[in-house]
């Protein structure tokens, strides 16, 4: 159902400006009501869903992502409880201690971990609209940008404006990266410009209609892009053509459930994609009108429920979830061309999230949803990894550490064996204020003209200098009498300033004077 408003009218005008809208001259908006009431109804189905883990499974914080390094040294992990540990197993002991805790994204969930390529730093994936991307330390390297979510068309924004779900980093180039989120889009990021992301890609529904993506990935060799959405499609785009998709499937799942995991094989013609819908299924992706296979009954409870392909192309292996007191979660293995169940593992008695296998080290890591991180391997078949630490003894906690300083308290004992009392200083600081040496005020910086035979901060040129001298006090503090009497017998006896001048004044002006009295 569409909705148009022209604002050519006068009520018009006023119904769009009661309901927010605002639009430039004669121009028509189009609301698309439908798209307003599907995504009610999603949130509305996501809200039940928290309510009915958190009331039926009733679980501690579970293990909501995992990450290896390619080296298959570190192991990092994180849950709903907004922490991420980081494990080495060559440092751990039997105890299997992680060596660092952070809290990366505040009070958001962490919602997906992955090492790069190269295994430098760590993409992190939480419940905000910013993906986040670590060393190996768990120092941030770079935030990628919030968009502006009151544009219209999500491409022209820097950014993803709503809750992430899922990420992975480019199989070939270790700078590039990908997120999806609930804002309808998949986007491409570069680990060298934090400023606005490399590509976006918009999954659409038949009707042209915006949908969320719900998991995301590369294909092997890095040339395909392909989502999984609550619609049910799977939308797979060539990585530099972000306009049309390449390949799409309208009913890859159940419309309205979250297709929690996309991978592909190592041989690059099978897509794996694990459902909300309860089942797994196999895709060719030269022929994706229809799956290969599919496995049903696979419950899965969480939003990001993992499948894999073994090593060797040959088994493919998902988790399946369960509720409180009613079986334990379990792994799954199928055999990839039959796909006939060949074996399962009891994990614990909570559902299984996450699970990886790794190449090198040939073990499995699993995730699960009471908050256990257990690793599955094979004392003959797999390589270092878990082998190192689990043949380490307990560390023995030293007895130092344990023990505490005991204090006895005697109050009769001799003064040579009491322990010294924290004294008021107050005492102290009055005898200081007395001693005049103590209490002297230092001479504070001169400012302006100088005085008292000092002078300001001056420089090393004769000017300075000179005024430097012109200020130094030269005032003279003897009796001014005696300064002029010292001077009296040397007048007397060799008169050249005073004495001789008036004789001569005298003599030259004696006649005339005598002349003027007789007349």
């Amino acid at each position: 159902m569409y909705v148009s408003y022209a604002q050519d009218t006068h009520s018009d005008g006023d119904m769009a400006s009661v309901m927010g809208f605002s639009g430039f001259g004669k121009k028509a908006r189009t609301f698309d009501l439908d798209a307003i009431f599907e995504q009610t109804r999603r949130t509305a189905i996501e809200r039940s869903q928290q309510v009915l883990v958190t009331s039926v499974c009733s679980l501690p914080p579970q293990v909501s992502a995992l990450a290896l390094d390619p080296s298959g040294a570190r192991l990092v992990t994180g849950g709903y409880d907004f922490d991420v540990r980081f494990w080495d197993f060559a440092g751990m002991d039997a105890a299997l201690n992680s060596f660092r805790t952070i809290q990366p994204c505040e009070c958001h969930q962490i919602r997906s971990l992955q090492y790069s390529i190269t295994g430098d730093v760590i993409l992190v994936v939480s419940g905000n609209a910013q993906a986040k991307v670590l060393d190996r330390d768990g120092f941030p390297v770079m935030e990628c940008p919030k968009g502006d979510q009151y544009i219209v068309d999500m491409a022209n924004t820097k950014g993803h404006t709503a809750m992430l779900n899922s990420g992975c980093w480019h199989p070939k180039i270790k700078d590039e990266f990908m997120t999806c989120s609930n804002d309808g889009t998949v986007r491409t990021w570069d680990l060298s410009s934090n400023k606005k992301h490399k590509m976006c890609f918009k999954p659409r529904s038949l009707q042209g209609k915006k949908v969320t993506p719900t998991c995301c990935t590369y294909s092997r060799d890095g040339k395909l892009v392909a989502a999984g959405c609550q619609d049910g499609t799977i939308q797979i785009w060539d990585r530099n053509l972000s306009v049309h998709t390449k390949f799409h499937c309208r009913q890859a799942h159940a419309p309205g459930t979250d297709t929690s995991c996309l991978t592909f094989s190592y041989d690059g013609t099978t897509l794996a994609s694990r459902g909300g819908d309860d089942t797994l299924k196999t895709w060719d992706i030269r022929n994706f009108k229809k799956p290969l296979n599919v496995a049903t009954g696979l419950s899965a409870f969480f939003s990001m429920t993992d499948c894999c392909f073994s090593p060797d192309d040959k088994l493919l292996v998902t988790g399946t979830s369960v509720k409180k007191d009613e079986g334990n979660g379990k792994l799954v293995f199928f055999d990839r061309a039959s796909f006939q169940k060949v074996y399962e593992i009891d994990v614990t008695n909570a559902g299984v999230v996450r699970c990886l296998w790794h190449p090198k080290l040939n073990q499995i890591m699993v995730g699960t949803g009471n908050g256990l991180a257990k690793v599955y391997y094979d004392p003959v078949k797999s390589h270092r990894g878990a082998k190192l630490c689990v043949v380490k003894s307990k560390r023995k906690e030293r007895q130092a550490e344990t023990l505490t300083q005991d204090y006895i308290i005697t109050p009769h004992a001799l003064p040579m064996f009491r322990e010294a009392r924290q004294r008021s200083t107050k005492k102290q600081l009055e005898k200081d204020r007395l001693d005049p040496m103590k209490s002297h005020k230092p001479e504070p910086p001169v400012t302006g003209p100088g005085r008292g035979g000092r002078v300001a901060a001056h420089g090393g040129t004769l000017s300075s200098f000179i005024v430097k001298n012109i200020a130094l006090d030269k005032t003279d503090d003897s009796n001014p009498r005696q300064a002029i009497l010292r001077h009296a017998k040397e007048a007397s006896e060799n008169p050249y300033w005073v004495a001789p001048a008036y004789t001569k004044a005298m003599s030259h002006h004696e006649p005339e004077q005598l002349q003027c009295t007789l007349a």
